[in-house]
């Protein structure tokens, strides 16, 4: 697609080096490796997403936020390729993983390996998996379709459900300029979840 060529499952593996066995696995339908190709495109490199993050709770809750934000600027096409994924599903299919983008899971990956956090390797697989499923085009679904929410609350109920993992996995945060310590490195900051009672 950068080179402005026709885009085909044979020519990607072999741009890729891998077998066209495995990229028809993963791409039977031309349709769907465009559409995924044409998301893939859109990510920001890993330092622009974190820029001005002081710590691993704060790139965490950047990627979580980005993730949200690239769904939303990107709502048609995202959405089209969640039908295009749930109109190829088959039953065959419960059997084996059907991996797709995954752009979050090596996002939060990355940050981790710079920074553990202290977690042993179950824990920090863990704590990728609670944060996967609260952000991107599932949580914009849920957020628009089935509760109302407009945009702007649904970004700060993505950031409160982040603040929730995080506080779970790596302790309360520190006191920010906040009150609650939860900076956005985005630009942004989130309301919710800073209204929460100690008892």
């Amino acid at each position: 697609m950068r080179q402005g060529k026709p885009v085909t499952v044979a020519a990607a593996a072999g741009l890729h080096g891998i077998s066209r066995a495995t990229a028809y696995r993963y791409f039977s339908d031309p349709a769907m490796l465009v559409a995924e190709a044409g998301l893939d495109i859109a990510v920001k490199p890993y330092e622009e997403i974190v820029a001005g993050a002081a710590d691993l709770r704060q790139r965490l809750r950047a990627i979580s936020l980005y993730i949200f934000d690239l769904s939303t600027s990107h709502e048609a096409r995202f959405r089209q390729f969640v039908a295009m994924t749930l109109a190829a599903w088959s039953p065959e299919d419960a059997a084996r993983p059907q991996m797709r983008g995954a752009r979050r899971v090596a996002l939060y990956e990355r940050a981790l390996q710079e920074d553990g956090g202290g977690l042993a390797a179950a824990r920090r697989q863990a704590l990728v998996r609670a944060l996967s499923t609260a952000t991107g085009t599932e949580a914009m679904i849920a957020l628009y379709d089935i509760v109302g929410a407009d945009p702007a609350a649904a970004r700060a109920t993505v950031a409160e459900i982040a603040d929730a993992i995080l506080d779970r996995y790596l302790g309360p945060a520190r006191t920010g300029r906040d009150g609650m310590g939860r900076d956005d490195p985005q630009g942004g900051r989130a309301e919710a979840g800073c209204d929460r009672t100690e008892s």
